[in-house]
């Protein structure tokens, strides 16, 4: 396909994160001709999912392309006019640094054997063991975890398909799942037996009065695989928030499932407990006294509507919301339980900015369940994907390892023309959006990231115990000193599609003051046992086991601003990476806002037609636009009651 691409197009979009996903559907929408590239093998770039397999093969892509030096021009300058100049584009992804993986789960004879044959069939997936070496590129295996698994275990997804849909890129089955079982493996035994050789050894029996707990090896972990859907950031729908708005106006959201987030908990003096959320959850709680739960009720009933009460915050505009808390008759255990479990914000944190979350929260609560949040099934990385796939439903035309080389400037009027790709062709178009990670270092020379430390981890039970073993939960971890910040904590159980059958799948977040482990490892001492300790004592004994780690740092670029980027063509519009929020306001705002400066008069994502308007069959076909010979178009699905999010109950499984 990219030795035939048409040479011209309206926008091409480099990059296929959240922000570029959605302005990549929305220009499609309006009848732009769109190009989406993305030198990566696979969709969502920082906002990706991976099966376990698929994880460990994209941190061996990041070490091998960490080592990558830039190509000479030599080979693309030929192409260039004299009254053009090029702007290069980076070759390597810088995002991710300081990675570290640990593996606490029993390494059995059959992990060697399974991890010998597979390196006898592939050598090169052989990885260097050196515990801390930071990695310096993201990239995966070419299966995705969208693929249907064969297994009966695991119902297929629920998408509407059809013989003219596009699919979205992948290769082989077989050839990747040759792949996988090659990749990764050496990984977490190099790490675990580097740092402490001890930690290969299986977990001490305890006496036959404990509580039995399954057991399981890192093998079981390996073989499961694609039972793991991990996403590289994490991220929650706000019920009420504007990505759910835009899936259910653009109907986007009929390629996806969601599950309503069952808990929200709280971690106070050293126990995590469940916060009451709802009128009835405030009532039916026995954590507060009957004093108490009046105080809340009443305060969480002024912060729903605190603008047309001026005059109880105002004097506290430039106090930070926990100090405003404490004028508010609020008992310790109450503010705690507002500032960390219900505003979720750090407490420093101004007044007003903590009277906008909290009333967020609460009015997000109750449209699909008890908490304000909904998890998308299959991972974070399923919804770029989904806005993928409505763009190419009205012909975006989608080329995956495709590298671009440079943007082709006019030195007379200083916009964009062109871009020259890796097979030495050049594309013309009007508009160019770009992801922040594909800038050069020069152009971003002037440019001051921000850091996120992410962890994610494997446990054999949940941070809280509860009557049923498939809870959702958000933990909020306070900052133990000055100098750090709250730890997000998500917790995902097997029901998400995100972890095999008896784990747990658990993602640690916050904003970076160090290095990723040293940010989140004392949080994940507080919560976990590593399973190769013998626990002594009960409490121990209480705590989900921790089979497998991994840390890593992650660039935010989301507060960067345009002036910030150095010789930027006025034509070219720059989305930046993931941000720290819990929430994915920051992707769809962004997204809006540059569609709104490119297409003024367009309109953001609209409802789609009726599909027999805009799809024909036979004769009847659509023409195609001049050079548009390789684009596909895939029917939607016309079932009745699929364009809106809350009429599909197949689409969001409530506990």
């Amino acid at each position: 396909m990219a030795d035939s691409l048409p040479t011209e197009f309206d926008v091409v979009i480099i990059g296929t994160g959240l922000p570029e996903s959605i302005l990549a559907a929305a220009c499609s929408r309006c009848g732009q001709r769109v190009l989406h590239l993305d030198s990566r093998s696979y969709y969502g770039g920082n906002w990706a999912s991976f099966n376990f397999s698929g994880l460990l093969s994209w941190l061996k892509e990041c070490q091998e392309n960490g080592d990558v030096a830039e190509e000479s021009p030599a080979s693309w300058q030929g192409l260039i006019h004299e009254t053009e100049e090029a702007i290069t584009l980076r070759r390597k992804d810088e995002t991710i640094q300081h990675t570290e993986v640990f593996c606490y789960a029993s390494q059995e004879m059959d992990d060697k054997i399974e991890e010998t044959a597979a390196l006898q069939k592939n050598p090169s997936s052989l990885m260097s063991n050196t515990l801390t070496k930071p990695l310096d590129s993201a990239h995966l295996s070419e299966e995705t975890h969208s693929l249907s698994d064969t297994s009966d275990e695991i119902p297929a997804k629920d998408t509407p398909k059809s013989d003219g849909e596009i699919s979205l890129e992948v290769s082989n089955v077989e050839d990747t799942l040759a792949k996988e079982k090659c990749c990764g493996d050496e990984t977490c035994i190099h790490k675990a037996s580097d740092a402490d050789t001890e930690e290969n050894k299986p977990i001490a029996e305890v006496s036959s009065d404990q509580p039995k707990r399954n057991r399981i090896t890192y093998s079981q972990i390996v073989k499961e695989s694609r039972r793991f859907n991990i996403d590289l950031v994490s991220k929650l729908l706000y019920s009420q928030g504007l990505l759910i708005d835009l899936l259910i106006k653009s109907s986007v959201s009929r390629y996806a499932e969601f599950k309503n987030v069952t808990r929200i908990l709280a971690f106070r003096e050293g126990k995590v407990e469940q916060v009451p959320c709802s009128r009835a959850d405030v009532f039916n709680s026995r954590q507060l006294t009957m004093v108490e739960k009046r105080i809340l009720m009443k305060f969480l009933t002024f912060c729903l509507d605190y603008e047309q009460h001026p005059d109880q915050y105002q004097a506290f505009m430039h106090c930070s919301f926990s100090e405003f808390l404490k004028t508010k008759k609020l008992t310790p255990n109450l503010q705690h339980f507002v500032l960390h479990s219900i505003a979720m914000t750090e407490s420093s944190c101004s007044t007003i900015d903590g009277l906008k979350t909290t009333k967020n929260f609460l009015r997000c609560l109750g449209r699909f369940g008890n908490t304000p949040f909904l998890f998308t099934l299959y991972g974070q990385g399923e919804i770029p994907q989904c806005f993928c796939r409505m763009c190419a439903v009205f012909g975006g035309i989608y080329c995956l390892r495709h590298k671009v080389q440079c943007l082709v400037v006019d030195k007379e009027s200083g916009s964009c023309k062109a871009i020259i790709d890796h097979l030495g062709q050049r594309i013309n178009a009007k508009y160019f959006i770009v992801e922040d990670s594909y800038l050069s270092q020069k152009t971003c020379s002037n440019v001051q990231y921000k850091q996120i430390s992410r962890a994610v981890l494997i446990t054999d039970q949940s941070i809280l115990k509860a009557d049923s073993d498939q809870q959702i939960s958000v933990l909020i971890v306070p900052p133990a000193e000055s100098g750090t910040y709250a730890v997000r904590v998500t917790e995902l159980c097997s029901s998400t599609m995100t972890c095999m059958k008896d784990t747990y799948l658990v993602h640690l977040t916050c904003s970076s003051s160090k290095t990723a482990r040293e940010d989140l490892e004392p949080v994940v001492k507080k919560l976990f046992t590593p399973y190769t300790e013998a626990a002594i004592d009960e409490e121990e004994l209480t705590k989900p086991r921790l089979l497998w780690a991994l840390y890593f740092n992650m660039r935010d670029s989301s507060g960067v601003s345009r002036s910030s980027y150095h010789g930027l063509p006025s034509n070219v519009y720059v989305c930046s990476g993931p941000d720290c929020g819990l929430g994915n306001e920051h992707a769809v705002k962004q997204a809006e806002t540059l569609f709104q400066e490119i297409f003024p008069s367009e309109e953001f994502c609209p409802p789609p037609p009726n599909p027999e308007d805009i799809i024909f069959d036979g004769d009847d076909k659509q023409p195609e636009a001049p050079g548009t010979n390789n684009i596909i178009v895939a029917k939607l699905d016309s079932s009745d009651g699929s364009n809106n999010l809350e009429s599909v109950g197949k689409h969001l499984e409530e506990d």
